[in-house]
């Protein structure tokens, strides 16, 4: 009789589909904003920009890692963004003269309705939920 639980190699639907396309938007929302913070105004706050972009691959590296199940990866990836909201997040709040400009994870995402606060767990539950076991992460 064959399993019928399902390819586990990537997010191939219903929530994990969903992560992949929401991670998908903020990796080219960053980008986007990174690349024109950069190349039209860098002087102006070179830090949050570059953490802009620090931002925008973090998401493309999560998005390519949940789409194609690097769950080891999309693991490091999240929990650095995690760990970047916040710290950006914090620091931002307490000396906002470091942030001249805001970043992607400035403020844990206020810019963006708070979704960078919560996207971070959100691919981490499903990572725990979506977890072989037993066995170690690929």
């Amino acid at each position: 009789m064959a399993e019928t639980t399902g390819d586990r190699s990537g997010a191939a639907g219903g929530p994990g589909r969903v992560l992949v396309a929401v991670y998908g938007v903020f990796a080219l929302a960053a980008g986007a904003r990174a690349a024109v913070q950069l190349s039209t105004r860098f002087a102006e706050a070179p830090v949050a920009y570059l953490l802009s972009a620090l931002a925008a691959v973090v998401y493309v590296v999560a998005t390519v890692a949940l789409a194609r199940g690097g769950r080891r990866v999309a693991l490091v990836a999240i929990t650095v963004e995690l760990v970047g909201v916040l710290v950006v997040g914090t620091l931002s709040l307490v000396d906002p003269a470091a942030f001249p400009d805001e970043t992607v994870w400035s403020a844990y995402g206020r810019g963006y309705l708070f979704i960078p606060l919560v996207l971070p767990v959100v691919g981490l539950l499903y990572l725990r939920r979506t977890a072989r076991t037993p066995g170690p992460l690929r």
